[in-house]
């Protein structure tokens, strides 16, 4: 039997030992798994609370089971769901009962999901807002994860994709009376007047997304600078916990230390790099070429200088060059002028400049709002953003660009012109997930957890 059509059974539920755990099944096999455990089927997605027993009739659990016939489920196929007391011993023996069963296994990673969208239950846009909604960390991360899950860049390329198909139709209809005198010319004008609105429609929503994208990824800040002017204990007040070694020594950070925040539902990942300078020792090295590396991808370099220390930007940026000649970071930078208590003004200096205290949290408050007021113009209007994944963008580029090739060509040949609008209907197909996406499916479903 083909592994699709085998029934499927994982722990849907968090890790055990817990209060409750729920154990899921999708298949034709799920019915039987439920009558074996519980006796008998209850009524179609009614709760029901049974003694579950194994195939040798010995009770495992007083358990709450459900029943979701096919089509109508979450996977278009049919459903079982057991509520169960968490324990280990507990699952181990409910997940034996359930292989003993002909043709059940273990569900992989997504397969849940991969099966609801092979089943049209969801589209591929969908089933990434998922995947979004399950590792969001920020409240703005979950508002766009749902957005995308309720279908709101899938409910417009289907629309989109639909109206070309309608233009494409007008088009080839002309190719075929091409010898009906004026039929042709009636047939292009509203063909014409529908694609313009097409591709006005989705080049208007790429040009609106801003970072929308980096949203699932996050802001990157890396704070570099010489040794021991106080990065460590700079990531430590913005972490507000000790994730660094603080030391007087330099070259304590031989390594990259990452830390996420959530400032103001904007997710950002914090790095602390090994300070940077000419050093004899191999490891220090390592870390001094990871911290040049992690500040050159950064979206803002936070460089840390002591307070009253002359500062020249272009020295400054030589200093965490690659020193194989690579450019500098494409990011911001900002200067932070820190030990402010030791002498020297606090809070913002000029514009991208700012004076603090690591070690007493002197201009930290000030530091982080301007770090929101970054990431808010960093990331744009998330709201409403349709586009979450440089996949998508690709797809609505090329749909975009075909639709306008097709303009420029319409009045020169039919023919070329309905191709380029086959191609565009194309390429939102792929958006969806309707035609050939066979490679990209295991790259998205294979970083869902077991058991969705």
């Amino acid at each position: 039997m083909h592994p699709r059509d085998q029934t499927i059974f994982a722990l849907s539920s968090g890790r055990a030992p817990s209060a409750i755990a729920v154990v899921r099944v999708s298949g034709a096999q799920a019915g039987l798994a439920l009558t074996t455990l519980a006796g008998r089927l209850p009524g179609p997605r009614q709760a029901s609370r049974r003694l579950l027993r194994d195939g040798a009739g010995q009770p495992i659990d007083d358990a709450v089971v459900l029943w979701f016939p096919g089509p109508g489920s979450a996977t278009g196929e049919d459903i079982a769901e057991f509520h169960v007391h968490g324990g280990r011993a507990v699952l181990a023996a409910l997940f034996a009962t359930i292989s003993d069963i002909p043709n059940t296994r273990t569900a992989e990673p997504g397969e849940f999901t991969r099966r609801a969208f092979e089943n049209g239950k969801l589209d591929l846009t969908e089933a990434e807002g998922l995947d979004d909604l399950i590792h969001a960390d920020t409240d703005r991360q979950r508002r766009q994860a749902l957005r995308q899950l309720r279908g709101l860049l899938g409910d417009r390329a289907r629309d989109w994709r639909e109206r070309i198909i309608e233009a494409s139709a007008l088009i080839e209809a002309g190719i075929d009376f091409s010898d009906e005198g004026d039929v042709p010319a009636e047939l292009r004008a509203p063909a014409v007047k529908a694609i313009k609105s097409l591709h006005e429609e989705i080049t208007e929503v790429l040009a609106a997304q801003g970072h929308s994208e980096r949203l699932r990824d996050g802001l990157v800040v890396a704070i570099a600078g010489e040794p021991n002017v106080g990065k460590s204990t700079l990531i430590n007040q913005l972490a507000r916990r000790e994730v660094a070694i603080v030391s007087p020594h330099a070259g304590t950070t031989r390594d990259v230390i990452e830390v996420q925040l959530d400032l103001d539902g904007y997710p950002v990942t914090v790095i602390d790099t090994a300070g940077i300078r000419e050093t004899d020792d191999p490891v220090e090295q390592e870390g001094v070429r990871r911290a040049r590396a992690r500040a050159e991808d950064a979206d803002l370099v936070l460089w840390l200088v002591e307070g009253g220390q002359a500062l020249d930007l272009d020295t400054m940026r030589s200093r965490w060059t690659s020193a194989d000649g690579g450019a500098s970071s494409s990011g911001s930078v900002w200067i932070v002028r820190n030990k402010i208590d030791l002498g020297g003004g606090g809070g913002a200096g000029p514009s991208g400049e700012f004076g603090i205290s690591a070690s007493r949290g002197d201009g930290i408050p000030e530091l982080v709002d301007a770090l929101v007021k970054f990431a808010s113009e960093f990331f744009g209007t998330t709201e409403g953003a349709m586009v979450t994944r440089a996949r998508q963008r690709d797809l609505l580029t090329r749909a975009s660009d075909s639709l306008r090739r097709s303009l420029d060509l319409v009045e020169d040949g039919e023919e070329l012109a309905a191709e380029e609008l086959r191609a565009a209907a194309y390429a939102l197909g792929r958006l969806l997930g309707r035609v050939d996406v066979e490679d990209v499916l295991g790259a998205i479903f294979q970083k869902f957890c077991i058991g969705k």
